[in-house]
């Protein structure tokens, strides 16, 4: 084929292809247009979608933490209801917390019994008239409410040794998949005493028709400690807020121990203190018992005569005072 043809082929090939892209450069451009069209408007809807995604998550944020803080309220208006009666309960609720059975008729019998036999003793072992009164008072009201309240400080450091060992049983039966029931079942069957006495209340309570919440608050009620009030409270936000009941009983435990552990740490660190305030106490009785041995003669007339009586009487009084400034001095709470 010659030259000249092929050259015509050619530029009639060029001539209908400009023909074509100029009869069909419109529809490309709109197509193209359309297409970018098309695409601002995904990008559109999905930054939209992602815009009302996060509104809502803000929403729910937000909703669940005025839940939380309208739990945490009502919660502190009967906790401070459940305080007053936990620093200074009435006397039947502190025979309840010290897990005594008695009634309040048989301990004001044994309380008046008590009296009678400390007076009846003072009475035979030749004390002074007026202290048989004395031992009379301090027989029927100050030793049996010393009792309670010493068997009521033993029930719960006995409470709080085993306390965080039962939480961690609960967090590792709800973490296998269990309800929040049976892990309570199961620290009522099987823990130690007071612990598992507290939970068989919350299982007797629960199968009276109380919910968990209510039941849990209610243990601080028997188990005055700051600690049985925290878990009441970690189960109500829970039911009512939601969240992960495995940390949040986990997180507790951990609280818990190192509670114990500041507590121990502050006991170590006023020992000297107290080891101080002891000796300090009990010097005047040292003193007083070496000098009747060398010189009975020298301290008898404190005995013997009213002027002694009067400052044995004014020294116990301001040794009394000065035992209690250093016993508040020391006494530090965790």
């Amino acid at each position: 084929m010659d030259a000249p043809i092929l050259l015509f082929i050619l530029l009639a090939g060029l001539s209908a292809g400009l023909l074509a892209y100029v009869f069909l450069f419109n529809r490309i451009a709109d197509e193209r247009n359309a297409g970018k069209r098309l695409e601002t408007v995904k990008a559109a809807e999905t930054t939209r979608a992602a815009i009302k995604a996060t509104r809502d998550r803000q929403q729910e944020v937000a909703k669940r933490r005025k839940s939380v803080q309208d739990s945490l309220k009502d919660l502190d208006e009967k906790q401070k209801i459940r305080d007053a009666n936990t620093k200074k309960p009435p006397l039947k609720i502190q025979i309840r917390q010290a897990g005594m059975t008695v009634s309040m008729q048989q301990f004001y019998l044994y309380s008046a019994l008590t009296g009678v036999v400390l007076a009846v003793a003072a009475f035979v072992l030749g004390a002074p008239l007026y202290v048989v009164p004395g031992a009379l008072l301090v027989g029927g009201l100050g030793i049996p409410r010393w009792y309670v309240s010493f068997k009521r400080k033993r029930r719960v450091k006995a409470f709080l040794n085993e306390f965080p060992n039962a939480l961690d049983v609960i967090v590792r039966a709800v973490k296998s998949g269990l309800p929040l029931n049976d892990g309570i079942r199961l620290i009522a069957h099987e823990a130690r005493e007071p612990v598992k006495g507290e939970f068989r209340r919350i299982v007797e309570a629960q199968q009276l028709g109380m919910s968990i919440p209510e039941a849990s608050m209610r243990m601080g009620e028997t188990m005055p400690c700051p600690e049985a009030n925290f878990f009441g409270i970690v189960i109500q936000i829970q039911s009512q807020a939601g969240g992960n009941l495995s940390e949040a009983l986990g997180n507790l435990s951990r609280v818990i121990r190192d509670r114990k552990r500041m507590k121990a740490k502050v006991q170590a660190l006023s020992m000297e203190a107290k080891a101080s305030a002891a000796i300090i106490g009990a010097l005047p009785f040292i003193v007083a018992f070496l000098v009747y041995i060398s010189s009975p003669a020298y301290i008898m007339p404190l005995f013997t005569t009213s002027t002694g009586n009067l400052i044995l009487l004014v020294s116990g009084v301001w040794m009394s005072i000065g035992l209690l400034v250093m016993r508040n001095m020391i006494n530090f709470e965790v």
